[in-house]
């Protein structure tokens, strides 16, 4: 699958007292690239909540290389991995120009509205292939 790219500026809520982002920040940056990613594919996140359909990050394993800083801007690359019976799992990484700040693979789990584990729809499966 493409990567899909959103831009973002580094703001100064985003930073800890040292003008980094601050290391917690990254999974938000993470999440607009996986919401936004769903949402070019036609996705949309509330229309699969009111179907009873919800999705919880289940794994995050994300290595930090170098600081995103305070005034920069930085690509947020969105790659799906891999569709499975009751997840999704994806690639994640945070470019400042050609250098890689951080990656991740961010897993999420489908799950209903009683947290308990529900297939990907095949809608869903078909609008990801």
């Amino acid at each position: 699958m493409t990567d899909f790219h959103i831009k973002r500026r580094i703001y100064y809520h985003n930073t800890d007292s040292g003008g980094v982002v601050y290391y917690g920040r990254y999974l938000d940056f993470f999440e607009e690239g996986r919401t936004e990613l769903l949402r070019e594919k036609g996705i949309e996140v509330a229309e699969y909540l009111k179907r009873g359909v919800g999705f919880a990050v289940v794994r995050a394993e994300i290595d930090y290389k170098r600081p995103a800083r305070y005034g920069e801007e930085i690509s947020v690359i969105t790659r799906i991995e891999d569709v499975g019976r009751a997840s999704i799992r994806f690639f994640q990484e945070i470019k400042k120009d050609d250098t890689t700040l951080t990656i991740a693979t961010i897993i999420l789990a489908c799950i209903g509205s009683d947290f308990k584990p529900k297939l990907v729809p095949d809608d869903m499966k078909k609008a990801l292939s």
